[in-house]
């Protein structure tokens, strides 16, 4: 993360007389204490307390066959997570992602209806979404505008092009060794070959941010342009291949997606996007920008899938599971600033408390010095 030099922090006397740069600590907490109980660790809490939850009580929960479900189904999410925590970061945002995996699907569902091998099928859909993808970042980070605005606008455009692609029809005929690839286990785990590639891209996304010039960089841009400006870093040129990043895991998802349901329509994906600023908000993202973390991002979606998944092993309708979502959504956005309120008010009341005893203090070692001079 983005730390100011030490000149320009504020500085105090220690009693020896000699003046020190005060490092401030968050919450009062420093080194293994803070990373345990920051917001991102606490989400991991969250998402364990809530499996052990889910296997005690729920039936049918606790069973290779549900682990597999349920990681199937959280694997477009999981993908699209990684780059939108980088974007969200930087403060910016991503709203067109599931209509570029809608966009990719019925792009497949065309050429493959029309003859192409799979494999350049597969090659021309994803640059497809490398192109919408850097068609985003040349609105937002080369000209200027707003990601808001910007990502409304293409979030229409891609998901009416997937219409105009493939129209009301559907693409099923697949090869059936590709779509067997994508719905396969691990052994008798439960656990679906394709994690192993989802945990590969989470690594290279996780390596990025936090153990990369790059990824710090991104914290300062998040907290400041003009900062980041400052110490070096290239703000255009971040931003932009941000959002290729974006959009290439998209059609990631967009292709896992056809090929795990051996379908290719135009409507594949919708509301994917709602899902996945849920999960990365509520996994400690702020959406202000400058702070958040590859993990918090993950135990955010698989928090909201396991919860969505019980609710559909509960025969819950897909209306309850939209108002959950965004019931969290709201939450993430809310908590953290209710949070960070009564933290201030709590440190108030304690300096208010902690001054007049300072004062008193101060004032009877200048009573008991003036007495010495006397004397």
């Amino acid at each position: 993360m983005f730390n100011p030099p030490t000149e320009l922090l504020p500085t105090a006397t220690n009693q020896s007389g000699t003046r020190t740069a005060a490092v401030p600590s968050v919450g009062g907490r420093t080194g293994i204490a803070r990373i345990l109980l920051s917001r991102d660790t606490v989400m991991i809490y969250a998402l364990v307390a809530f499996v052990i939850y889910a296997a005690l009580f729920i039936p049918r929960f606790a069973s290779p066959v549900s682990t597999g479900f349920l990681l199937l189904d959280v694997i477009p999410a999981l993908l699209i997570a990684l780059p939108m925590t980088l974007v969200i970061i930087t403060g910016e945002i991503d709203l067109s992602v599931a209509s570029i995996a809608g966009l990719t699907s019925a792009l497949m569902g065309v050429l493959w209806g029309a003859g192409l091998d799979i494999g350049p099928v597969l090659i021309i859909s994803l640059l497809a979404g490398v192109l919408a993808g850097a068609f985003n970042g040349l609105l937002v980070a080369v000209l200027g505008l707003p990601s808001l605005a910007v990502t409304i606008g293409t979030l229409a455009l891609f998901r009416g092009l997937a219409l105009v692609v493939i129209g009301d029809n559907a693409v099923a005929n697949f090869p059936p060794a590709l779509t067997s690839f994508f719905t396969s286990k691990i052994g008798g785990t439960g656990i679906p070959t394709v994690m192993i590639g989802v945990i590969l891209v989470a690594i290279i996304f996780g390596v990025v941010l936090h153990l990369t010039p790059f990824g710090r960089g991104l914290f300062a841009l998040g907290y400041s342009k003009e900062a980041a400006i400052f110490v070096g870093i290239k703000v255009v040129r971040a931003k932009f291949w941000l959002y290729v990043a974006s959009g290439s895991v998209s059609a990631l998802a967009g292709i896992y997606w056809t090929l795990r349901y051996s379908s290719a329509r135009s409507d594949n994906a919708s509301g994917l996007e709602l899902t996945v600023i849920a999960a990365v908000l509520l996994g400690g993202v702020s959406i202000f920008g400058g702070k958040g973390s590859i993990p918090g991002a993950i135990a955010g979606v698989l928090l909201i899938g396991t919860i969505n998944f019980t609710l559909r092993l509960g025969r819950i309708s897909d209306v309850v599971l939209i108002i959950v979502t965004g019931t969290l959504l709201i939450a993430s956005v809310v908590a953290p600033s209710i949070f960070e309120g009564v933290t201030k008010w709590l440190h108030t009341r304690r300096h208010r408390r902690t001054l007049p005893q300072a004062s008193a203090s101060g004032a009877t070692r200048a009573t008991a010095s003036g007495v010495q001079e006397r004397k």
